[in-house]
């Protein structure tokens, strides 16, 4: 009986503190320089700042240095060290480029495993170098195959017709080979978005559009997926609630803007081309049709982005969960509040499954899960609506920024019942292993993938 009473009290106690109590380490050089290689990796890996900035304050307190501070901004992290004298600030700029899945795996490995081994900080900053520096695992060839896959089911996801099926296979793979070339012309990538849009409404407007009698926005919003700043707007609403005010709102104006540069894109090309008025809609497939597009979505994820070996059952049921659970919160709450349920289903789902050896972390899966709960594509079909004049585009935007607010309330909740289950579970079994840095977060990151999904 007093063992029963010890593990509920330690259990409490665990349920009220997300932190270990930091031990002494064996040494702290070089502590600010590890975090300012994790904080840009992490960035990079599309998770949100608020859950860089725990994950490594974290990693701080276990390595001896609690007081350090720690600040992060999707461009850049900043460390105080206020033990010297005078207090030092470092710097440590973001990059740009995003990580792969398989390099976004590799570091939420080292970073979980960094804190409990004391692994030395210049291993640290030498080991994410080394996963920063790795070639994709697939070739051009699969890399094309597949983007083709993830427009193809995408487009089975969002507008699943017969006829414009040879349409989204067409235009992926056009536009994955516009991606490995913009990636050898630094140049081009500043320009791609809008090039990107243009090429593809001109495409759709004057070769495909008489053959297949379907509005040409959401034929080529299929195409367009690896540009679609879904996930980037979704951390955007996470952090906006989270209280990280400057991060939230400037990766918010981001994804606008990036939903802007699309949609001028395609009302530029609807300008040259044309856009004749839709007379008759094409019949729909039937209900199997998105669980197939999930199906393909897992494959040309798995391919496209790279994604860490025997990862794709894993990826699949990921999506299966996260697109089921927004079928229930359709049926509960309705359209624009389903990704409530989708999101604090999916989340606690995707720790689950971390758990097991086999699987990849957490942030993985979530990064492909959110793909088919963000709607970035309504936002990018709504903008675009509206910049070619067209009738019911605002209600298209307002229903698209009311199912952010609501994915990212499900994905606090998501998180945060994930954090206090693992919290009460390693405080009944009286364990002190510290928790897995990645399972702190409330989004992956991603952003896989880039963080503009």
């Amino acid at each position: 009986m007093s063992e029963l009473i010890g593990r509920f009290r330690r259990a409490v106690r665990a349920l009220g503190s997300d932190q270990d109590t930091p031990t002494a380490p064996p040494t702290a050089d070089g502590v600010v320089g590890m975090l300012g290689a994790i904080g840009p990796a992490l960035l990079a890996a599309s998770q949100a700042t608020s859950d860089i900035q725990l994950t490594l304050q974290g990693v701080a307190a276990r390595y001896g240095r609690p007081d350090l501070r720690v600040f992060v901004l999707p461009t850049l992290v900043i460390v105080e060290d206020q033990s010297s004298t005078p207090a030092q600030t470092a710097i440590f700029p973001a990059d740009t480029d995003a990580l792969r899945l398989d390099q976004a795996g590799a570091v939420s490995h080292l970073v979980r495993r960094t804190s409990p081994d004391r692994t030395a900080p210049d291993a640290v900053i030498a080991e994410i170098a080394r996963i920063r520096a790795s070639p994709p695992r697939f070739g051009a060839v699969l890399t094309v195959l597949g983007h083709t896959l993830l427009s193809l089911g995408f487009g089975l996801m969002i507008n699943p017709t017969l006829t414009a099926l040879p349409v989204y296979a067409i235009l992926g793979a056009i536009v994955g080979v516009i991606l490995l070339l913009a990636a050898r012309a630094p140049t081009l990538s500043l320009i791609l978005p809008v090039f990107t849009a243009f090429a593809a409404t001109v495409v759709i407007a004057w070769l495909v559009r008489p053959l297949v009698h379907d509005d040409v926005v959401r034929l080529v919003a299929p195409s367009l997926v690896s540009f679609l700043p879904g996930l980037t707007l979704a951390i955007a609403a996470v952090e906006l609630t989270s209280g990280q005010i400057m991060a939230g709102a400037s990766r918010l104006v981001y994804g606008i803007a990036r939903l802007g540069l699309l949609a001028f894109g395609v009302y530029a090309g609807i300008s040259v081309a044309g856009s004749p008025a839709v007379t008759t809609a094409p019949e729909q497939l039937g209900s199997w049709a998105p669980w197939v597009g999930i199906a393909l979505v897992s494959l040309g994820y798995y391919f496209f982005s790279s994604a860490p070996r025997r990862s794709l059952p894993w990826i699949l049921y990921a999506l299966v969960v996260a697109y089921a659970a927004q079928l229930l919160g359709n049926l509960l709450l309705g359209a624009e509040l389903s990704g409530l349920i989708g999101a604090a289903v999916a989340v606690p789902a995707a720790y689950l499954a971390a758990r097991f050896r086999a699987a990849p972390p957490a942030s993985i899966m979530l990064t492909c899960a959110y793909w088919l709960l963000v709607p970035g594509a309504m936002g990018f079909i709504g903008v675009s609506e509206a910049a070619a004049g067209t009738s019911g585009a605002s209600d298209t935007i307002l229903r698209t920024f009311g199912s952010l607010i609501a994915i990212a309330i499900g994905m606090v909740l998501g998180a945060g019942f994930s954090r206090d289950v693992t919290a009460v579970s390693r405080g009944w079994r009286g364990s002190s292993a510290p928790t897995d840095p990645a399972a702190s977060a409330s989004s992956s990151g991603g952003t896989t993938g880039t963080a503009t999904r």
